[in-house]
Order: structure tokens, then C-alpha cells, then sequence
């Protein structure tokens, strides 16, 4: 027997007219790439989406249709989240960070048939049109103020072409399983391939953002959105700040610690979602203005995801600006939540170096997202904190495969995902993670963890980043060597670092050689580079010193 409730798809563009419905004259705030800020609200933005939506159609843009995204955070970026999902299409958005070929290869593999891009990647768009044989029309986001004639078929100004545009009034109703946006990882090996999430994936995925247990977006926030748009749909907060209606800033391409202050200071930011590097930036700009008091912002909750948190980092956030942080878990793969850190109640009988101890782990599971452990044999392990394995997961916002089939069949015959991290969890069901696979340091027969070295190498004044990778070593197979990266004006040798990381890390992690560099190698997306590292420093012969 079934139950006798109405059956309504669940659709992106429902959350749009909910937020222009009960919160139409909350903010949107942009500080535009092109310079100046722009303020609308969520009704403003539901009549652009619409009419963008129209425009799609004079376009020949069908249901399915992959349009492309070359932009920053902006309101006009945002436009595109809802006026191009909610039309029917697909919202493919592109890292502008990856390299030049692998933005020809990934515009090339989506059959992307429109392109709208931001003023700062003209002169790149302009390169790889001729090599973008499906694209036919070009959308410079921008008003006619900023147009160029660059040479692009069907070059259409934004703000012209949308102000043109009939404000239909209503979206179409499709399946809520269609896809609805595209993003494609960003791998250290191999092409890119695509993630296609659906409309009921996206729309499950901001319940959960809303979610006292995860990040808590709620109708009174102020939220500012660092991550970019074209990061897994910035971690699902645009279709979530609308759900919940909450006023939302957008920083553009102005990540600097100095514009990122102005915009927490001036728009009175109560919560705001980043990467490490980010606020790395934000605290070296307090660093050089004493003057500035963190806790007097308004500040007081901070996402963190795309890498694990420093204990320095999370420390500074509670006792200087009074802020909780957030620390996350996922990937593209998971739309991209999969476990955020919420304290337990019985944490507050905890003493300090434990409750601290919790905190860095990367989260605790989450209703949607099944958490599962297997060695190598694929034999479940037990949640014992103590216990590493691959970690697998499984739920209604995560991959079931890739754009195309590329990479073959992804999930195990139970429909678990192999997200290739090496992670333990604990009785209560907190992740803690290990290492990726691939970049697990084997010694022994034993695991070390590169991720906690290089946590607890930052944790030195003089650390700016560190870097670990394993080196082979002719009698316990790999041993980890270090990379630090000081901060300027500061010194640091290698048996201060070695006599910092002896508190924090058991005796046979300790690394054989410290390296001290410039900088250190990162992905388009601001992860460590491991591959690289590996090639630079161990078949240049730096492992074959470490053994003499």
C-alpha cells in the first residue's frame, strides 16, 4: 500500500522561488570581478534567472544541454546556477585554474554548446575557441561598459542579452532525476572526468547543509562564499543559502586577506566557507595590522574543507576572532558533503587536549552518507579509531559512475564508492583520515600518516606549509621525508623542526631528512602536488642520500 501524499519533483528551481517568496528582499552582495560591488536580493535574482533561462531557449539550448561556466563568484554566476539547471540544461562549470589543455579536453568532453566566461579569461576563451568545435555562442559576463571585440561566434554581452529577455514567470517540471550540473575532478593523473549531479541529489544535499549537525545555514545568516563556484558547486552553499534564505556575499575573484576582511567587517559575515590557503592569507593580513581585533567581527562560525585543518589554524579561530570552525569532509564524487565535525555533548567532559583532539579529526557520518572501512581484501574493518582502511561510501549524493563511463564501473556490487582515502573512525563514528592511498607512507609493514606529520609540523611558528612524501629505504621499504616552507623572516633548521615534532608525533614517524624549499607544488584546486614532490625529490637522488 502507498501512503497518499503528493508526489512533487524535487527541482533546483524550487528553491529559487522559495527564496524570492518568503525572503525576496534579503541581500545578494557581489564584489565584482571586474571591479565595484553590486547589491541585489533573492526576488532580483529569480527574475534574472528567469529571464537567462528565456535567453537559453533563443540560444537552441535544449533540455540536456551542457552550458559551460568560466567564473568567479558573482550574482551573475549565480544566475547560472538556477537559469541554466532549472531550464532543463546542464550547468557545467569549469575550473579556470587546470591547465589550458585540460579546459580544451574537459569543454571538448561535455559537448558544451555555450560558453560564458569572466572578463579576466577572454584572452584564454579567445585561445581554445578554435578548438571548441561544439561551442556556437560565447557570454561575456559583463555589462556592454566592459565588451571587447573579441574574436568568438555568437559573442552575446550578458547584461544585454538578459535584459532583452521575457521574464517567463514559471520553470518546467522534469524528472527530479535529470541532471542538473556538471563538474569534472581535478586528478593528479590522468584527464579530468566528470561528476553529474541531479536535481534530486543537489536538493537532498542542502537539507543536509541546513542541518544543526552539519553547517547549520539557516535564514539569518550572512553568509560569505569563498569557495569557488566552480569547486562541486561550491560545496552546495548556493542552493542552500537560497533554501534557507540567507543573505549571501560573494567575493569574486578578491581573495587577498585583505579584501576578505573588508568584505567580514563591512557585510557583518556571521559564517563563511574556505580553504586553509585562504585563511592563511586572511591571518597574514591581521599579522600585519596588530592593530585589527578579530573577535570584534561578526564572525562566528568558519567552514573548512578541501584540506585537513591545522591545529594552529582551528586554535586561532577559537581564541582570536570566538569562532567555532567547521572542519569538513568530501569530494567532488559526494556533492561534496560526507562528514562535517560537530561536538557531542559528552565532549564537554573531555579536558582540553582531548576535546582538541576530536576537533581535528575531519567529521562525523552523517544521515545520506554511508561510511564503510575494507583492507585490502575487502574485508570490513571495525570502527575503533585505531583501525586504517580504505574508506568507501554510499548515498543519494553520491557518484554512481562518471560522465560517459569514463573510468569503467566505480562502486563495489554492494553501490559503494572507493573514495581512495585511507582513514580510521572512531566508536562514535568520527572520521579521522590517513592518508590518500596513493600517498600513504608504508614502514614496516606499518602506515604512517604524511597528513598528521605535516599537521603537526605547521604547529611551529617558522612553518608556513610542510610537505611529506615516503622515499624508499633498503630496510623498512619507505621512510617519510619532510618539506617545510618557512615564513618569511623567519629561520628554522632541520633539528629544531626534528625536536618540535618528537611531543607530537610517535618516535618511528619521525622523518629521516627535513627539506627546507620555496614553495611547495599544488593542483589547480590548492592540493599538495605529491606526484611532483615524488619526482623531484626521489629520483633526483634525495632518497638515495637519505639511506647512505
Amino acid at each position: 500500500m502507498l501512503g497518499l501524499m503528493q508526489d512533487r519533483p524535487l527541482l533546483i528551481s524550487s528553491l529559487i522561488e522559495h527564496a524570492a517568496r518568503f525572503h525576496g528582499k534579503t541581500e545578494i552582495v557581489s564584489n565584482l570581478p571586474e571591479g565595484g560591488m553590486h547589491r541585489s536580493n533573492w526576488s532580483e535574482m529569480a527574475s534574472l534567472s528567469r529571464k537567462l533561462s528565456a535567453g537559453l531557449g533563443t540560444l537552441g539550448v535544449d533540455r540536456g544541454d551542457r552550458v559551460a561556466t568560466l567564473a568567479w563568484n558573482s550574482f551573475r554566476h549565480l544566475a547560472l546556477y538556477y537559469g541554466v539547471s532549472g531550464s532543463g540544461a546542464v550547468l557545467h562549470t569549469v575550473n579556470p585554474r587546470l591547465f589550458p589543455e585540460q579546459i580544451e579536453y574537459i569543454v571538448n568532453h561535455a559537448e558544451d554548446t555555450v560558453l560564458c566566461f569572466d572578463l579576466a579569461f577572454a584572452d584564454m576563451v579567445e585561445a581554445l575557441a578554435p578548438h571548441w568545435p561544439s561551442v556556437k555562442a560565447y557570454v561575456a559576463l559583463c555589462g556592454p561598459n566592459d565588451m571587447k571585440p573579441w574574436k568568438l561566434p555568437g559573442l552575446l554581452c550578458f547584461d544585454e542579452w538578459v535584459a532583452k529577455q521575457p521574464d517567463g514567470g514559471s520553470w518546467p517540471e522534469f524528472d527530479e532525476r535529470s541532471a542538473s550540473s556538471l563538474c569534472y575532478t581535478s586528478g593528479t593523473t590522468g584527464n579530468p572526468k566528470g561528476v553529474l549531479y541531479s536535481h534530486r541529489s543537489t536538493v537532498l544535499h542542502s537539507l543536509m547543509a541546513l542541518s544543526s549537525d552539519t553547517y547549520g545555514v539557516n535564514t539569518g545568516e550572512t553568509l560569505l562564499l569563498i569557495v569557488p563556484m566552480f569547486h562541486a558547486n561550491a560545496w552546495g552553499t548556493p542552493y542552500a543559502a537560497a533554501m534557507a534564505g540567507s543573505k549571501l556575499v560573494l567575493p569574486g575573484q578578491h581573495l587577498d586577506g585583505e579584501s576578505v576582511y573588508r568584505l567580514l567587517r563591512d557585510e557583518k559575515v556571521t559564517y563563511s566557507q574556505g580553504v586553509p590557503t585562504v585563511w592563511s592569507m586572511l591571518f597574514q593580513h591581521l599579522d600585519e595590522h596588530p592593530n585589527i581585533d578579530p573577535a570584534a567581527l561578526s564572525m562566528r562560525r568558519v567552514g573548512i574543507g578541501g584540506a585537513a585543518v591545522s591545529q594552529g589554524m582551528l586554535q586561532r579561530f577559537e581564541r582570536q576572532f570566538n569562532a567555532q570552525v567547521l572542519q569538513g569532509w568530501g569530494m567532488t564524487e559526494t556533492s561534496p558533503l560526507g562528514v562535517v565535525n560537530k561536538p557531542l555533548p559528552k565532549h564537554t567532559a573531555l579536558t582540553q587536549d582531548e576535546r582538541l583532539a576530536v576537533k581535528l579529526k575531519q567529521g562525523r557520518g552523517m544521515w545520506g552518507v554511508e561510511l564503510r572501512l575494507v583492507d585490502d581484501a575487502g574485508q570490513n574493518l571495525p570502527w575503533d579509531g585505531t583501525r586504517a582502511g580504505r574508506l568507501k561510501v554510499r548515498g543519494p549524493w553520491v557518484a554512481s559512475g562518471y560522465f560517459k563511463g569514463e573510468g569503467g564501473d566505480v562502486v563495489d556490487e554492494q553501490g559503494f564508492f572507493d573514495t581512495g582515502d585511507i582513514a580510521t573512525i572512531d566508536p562514535d563514528g568520527y572520521l579521522k583520515l590517513v592518508d590518500r592511498a596513493k600517498d600513504v607512507i608504508k614502514s614496516g609493514g606499518e602506515w604512517i600518516s604524511s597528513i598528521d606529520i605535516e599537521n603537526a609540523a605547521v604547529t611551529h611558528p617558522a612553518a608556513a606549509e610542510a610537505a611529506v612524501i615516503g622515499v624508499p629505504h633498503p630496510k623498512w621499504q619507505e621512510r617519510p621525508l619532510l618539506l617545510v616552507v618557512r615564513k618569511p623572516g623567519c629561520e628554522l633548521d632541520q633539528s629544531s623542526m626534528l625536536s618540535h615534532l618528537q611531543t607530537r608525533v610517535v618516535k618511528w614517524w619521525l622523518p629521516d631528512q627535513v627539506l627546507f624549499v620555496e614553495s611547495l607544488p599544488r593542483t589547480p584546486t590548492g592540493k599538495l602536488l605529491k606526484t611532483q614532490l615524488r619526482d623531484l625529490y626521489v629520483k633526483s637522488g634525495v632518497a638515495g642520500r637519505l639511506n647512505s
